[in-house]
């Protein structure tokens, strides 16, 4: 008898361990996914995710006889015939998130992601699975020059593969067709083991991604590939150097210190808690990065009239000269004098990097809003200002990166909807194992 009491108490122990343990793990699971109470959201924020999303609805070929149905502009007013399949890739999520919101049914959604999945599959011109850059609006070929772009394609495929897994049946299917298509192998300079750069048919391929910049998903999803996989040391083989800004905490650093760097592969990739083999948390460091990005502009004040607490964010945007790809703030390149700097700032800077630094992102966002009309348009706020050139200057245009990075980013921060869709693809969770992530609390 007291044997079997003693057998109901050790099994009664173990139950509750066991009720704690299961209730801890969904406590944890919950403080990971805990999305912000809407009624403390800034509206701000609403009203940005709204009108970044319109963007993506409005500037498209809505023609479906055309060949480039469903195609989304660069840029917009400009360049009205002018497509770039990152807009297109950033395109598909927000049509997830604007489902979600409820700015436009599930079966206008549905239509119109099929449709563009269909053209991409069928028109889109492309080599051996790889795009195109920039595509023609009304043909869906190449325009003008443009280049084959491994990393452009991984934002297409990256936001086709989230729609996948919101919409699921054809839709799932035609992403996971368009995804297994890409040969990244092709794409792979075996004598350094890195992805090249660009590819064009007159030129064959140059440079490589040897620094540390956006293309986390790169190695992501060519690892996860079921049918053109690469080899998954990739992902130790490029240059990571680490450095400080100021009195700040050293990170691994992109070359130019363009912000976006640091959130394009976390706008659908959850690595909130994750570590590599070689210890390194990729989200902790983007929050590095952009806290060391802000300091930068309040450390340039006296040099910068644009810049400040409330405006920061050096990154690549239109400028008063025209598209500088190379502006950014320190830490960058081996020396730290590759950036550059005008005195430009992008809205989509702060915007995009929320998820890490929520407080000052938030306050960026308000300062646009509230103190520079100017910078408010049809599509939301605009690409960026300077105010340290006369007259000042203030972007006519919304790009479809800078507004897809701010929406994706700012869904993140509010509910978490993106990641929670795209880490549910099994490919996307087989390549992040093979290439040795891991929760950090292993």
């Amino acid at each position: 008898m007291k044997n079997k009491k003693l057998g109901l108490m050790v099994g009664s122990i173990i139950a509750v361990v066991a009720i704690f343990i299961v209730v801890l793990a969904f406590d944890l699971m919950a403080d990971k996914n805990a999305s912000v109470d809407e009624k403390d959201v800034p509206e701000i924020i609403e009203l940005e995710s709204q009108k970044s999303f319109e963007f993506f609805w409005k500037e498209v070929n809505d023609d479906q006889t055309s060949p480039g149905y469903g195609l989304i502009r660069d840029r917009a007013p400009g360049n009205p015939t002018l497509s770039s399949i990152a807009s297109i890739g950033f395109g598909l999520t927000a049509i997830t998130i604007g489902v979600e919101r409820g700015w436009i049914t599930k079966e206008e959604a549905e239509e119109r992601v099929n449709g563009t999945l269909d053209t991409m599959l069928n028109n889109a011109e492309h080599i051996n699975g790889v795009y195109y850059h920039f595509l023609n609006m009304n043909t869906a070929k190449r325009a003008g020059t443009s280049e084959v772009s491994i990393i452009d394609t991984a934002i297409l495929v990256s936001g086709a593969l989230q729609a996948g897994e919101y919409f699921q049946g054809e839709i799932k299917k035609k992403a996971e067709e368009i995804y297994k298509r890409v040969d990244w192998e092709w794409y792979r300079n075996p004598d350094r083991n890195m992805f090249y750069m660009s590819y064009t048919p007159e030129d064959g391929f140059s440079g490589a991604w040897d620094f540390y910049a956006e293309q986390l998903m790169l190695y992501f999803l060519a690892a996860g590939s079921p049918t053109h996989p690469v080899n998954e040391e990739m992902f130790y083989d490029f240059i990571r150097h680490e450095q400080a800004y100021g009195g700040g905490e050293p990170f691994i650093h992109s070359w130019f210190g363009s912000i976006f760097t640091y959130q394009f592969s976390h706008a659908w990739f959850d690595l909130r808690g994750k570590i590599d083999r070689e210890g390194v948390d990729w989200f902790e460091n983007s929050v590095i990065a952009s806290i060391a990005s802000r300091q930068y502009s309040i450390d340039n004040m006296d040099r910068f009239e644009t810049f400040g607490p409330d405006a920061w964010g050096l990154t690549a945007s239109d400028g008063p000269k025209g598209y500088e790809g190379l502006y950014g703030s320190s830490p960058s390149g081996y020396d730290n004098t590759a950036h550059f700097t005008d005195g430009t700032i992008a809205t989509a800077g702060a915007a995009g990097s929320i998820v890490f630094t929520p407080e000052e992102s938030i306050a960026a966002l308000e300062n646009y809003y509230e103190n520079f009309p100017e910078l408010w348009g049809e599509h939301g706020l605009k690409g960026a200002f300077n105010l340290d050139v006369t007259p000042h200057w203030y972007a006519k245009d919304s790009l479809g990166i800078d507004k897809g990075i701010t929406l994706l980013m700012l869904e993140n921060y509010r509910s978490g909807f993106v990641w929670e869709t795209t880490m549910k693809n099994k490919y996307i969770q087989e390549g992040m194992i093979k290439v040795g992530l891991v929760d950090s609390k292993e």
